[in-house]
């Protein structure tokens, strides 16, 4: 017997406005397609394609790595499953992993919600709210995460967008294709890591590859590092401008909330899990915030933590 099953990604929720349009589907809020005047500006995925390097998702209760899967808060210390087995580290989160129940669809803006399973290493009751909306400007994204429990929650968040770098690369040759682009990292610290991308410490970008500040071109990759003291501006965004030798300039950023960045070139991925492209994600917190505290939000309980996020083009 034939049954119709939608694609391996759930329902997808098409929203367009203007020169913009975007796929989100329902396994993770995944933004799985962005374009601007017909041009991608995020690496496209396929509705049944394996969604490889978090591209496109959206990073909760945490971004990046926790160190040993292991994490201790007001006191008491968790336990998570360990993702990442090479380096013994818990990764990404779960939001990416579940299917989004859908709130609401127009034809600008999609919303989605979340609630986190009672897990033993995060128990805590959050219901996560993402709003994906396009204008004139661009994408916006408001994530939002209300603590339903009767404990304060640990709580950070990341977008995952590679940004297509306009070359449809495949494998090695991504590497050259990136290093033509140019991109901007309002900062002045890196992160230093270990040999498991934990942080050690943090070094003045000043004098380094590091320094990104004055839009250089890709060219000290590899990269999958993290900047801070980021620079917002006066309405309190920050943003990181990814430009293109086409001419395609992207911009992707948060408000006040976006404390780091982390930029991944891909640089030695195996070529099927290699997108075409740089990740540019605005962060919350960088690596390890559940156990350094560093930057970490801390949601009580009755109360929300909201973050607004952008990704938006424009042909110069």
């Amino acid at each position: 017997m034939t049954k119709n099953f939608p694609p391996r990604t759930g329902q997808q929720y098409s929203i367009h406005y203007g020169d913009w349009a975007a796929v989100i589907t329902e396994l993770g809020a995944t933004m799985r397609k962005v374009t601007y005047q017909g041009k991608n500006v995020i690496v496209p995925l396929g509705p049944d394609d394996p969604i490889t390097c978090c591209h496109g998702q959206l990073l909760i209760p945490f971004p990046n790595r926790i160190k040993g899967g292991e994490y201790t808060f007001e006191g008491k210390t968790y336990t998570l499953p360990i993702d990442e087995h090479d380096r013994n580290t818990a990764i990404h989160g779960y939001g990416y992993r579940s299917y989004w129940k859908l709130e609401e669809l127009t034809e600008t803006s999609v919303t989605q919600s979340w609630r986190v399973p009672n897990m033993l290493g995060y128990p805590f009751d959050l219901i996560v709210t993402a709003k994906h909306e396009l204008d004139a400007d661009g994408l916006h994204i408001t994530v939002s995460a209300y603590n339903n429990g009767d404990a304060n929650a640990p709580w950070a968040l990341a977008i995952h967008p590679w940004l297509d770098n306009g070359f449809n690369g495949y494998g090695d040759e991504i590497d050259g294709h990136n290093a033509q682009c140019r991109l901007t990292v309002p900062a002045d610290t890196h992160v230093t890591v270990d040999e498991n991308l934990i942080p050690t410490g943090t070094e003045p970008v000043n004098g380094t590859k590091y320094d990104l500040r004055e839009h250089p071109l890709l060219t000290g990759q590899p990269f999958d590092d993290a900047w801070t003291d980021v620079h917002h501006d006066a309405d309190g965004t920050v943003t990181a401008t990814f430009t293109r030798p086409d001419g395609l300039e992207i911009k992707v950023g948060g408000d006040e909330t976006i404390t780091s960045f982390q930029v991944c070139t891909g640089t030695g991925f195996p070529a099927y899990m290699h997108p075409a492209g740089t990740a540019v994600e605005p962060q919350t917190a960088y690596a390890n915030a559940f156990n350094t505290g560093n930057e970490l939000i801390v949601i009580k309980p009755g109360e929300t933590s909201t973050t607004k996020l952008f990704i938006k083009a424009a042909l110069k």
